[in-house]
This record gives structure tokens, C-alpha cells and sequence, in this order.
């Protein structure tokens, strides 16, 4: 069993609607020293493989095909 974390972000240059938003919200709770905010999602997964080398190239492909939109999005994938 091998798990995995992919964390998906908007590339930079993106306009991030939903991060601006948290930001805005933020401030209006008192945070008033919050930056920019950017927001992304993350994905535990786990594989049931014991080859290292597959599972990466699985979980590679899980992310180009469905689970980051490699137009706008990049993505990590760190193995647990």
C-alpha cells in the first residue's frame, strides 16, 4: 500500500477569484496583516502498489487526466 498527496495550485498569473474573497473575508474578521491568498485543493490517495516507480507514473497520470487542469494548474505529488 502506497499513499500519496497531490496538492493542485493555480499557476501564477491566474486570477484567483476565490482567494481574493478569503482575503477580503479575513480582513473583514480583523486579520488585517494577510496578504495575497491563493487557494488550491488537496487529494490523499491511496494506491495499492507496491512498486514506487508505477505508482508514481500512476498517480502522474491521475493528475494530467482528471485531478489538476494542467492549463491553469500545477500540481506536487508527495509519496507517504
Amino acid at each position: 500500500m502506497i499513499k500519496a498527496r497531490i496538492t493542485v495550485t493555480l499557476k501564477n498569473g491566474v486570477l484567483d477569484p476565490q482567494g481574493k474573497a478569503i482575503e477580503h473575508a479575513l480582513s473583514g474578521l480583523g486579520f488585517g496583516g494577510v496578504g495575497a491568498v491563493r487557494q488550491g485543493k488537496v487529494f490523499d490517495v491511496e494506491l495499492a502498489e507496491s512498486d514506487k516507480a508505477k505508482a508514481e507514473a500512476d498517480l502522474k497520470s491521475m493528475c494530467d487526466k482528471l485531478l489538476a487542469n494542467t492549463v491553469i494548474e500545477n500540481y506536487s505529488v508527495t509519496l507517504g
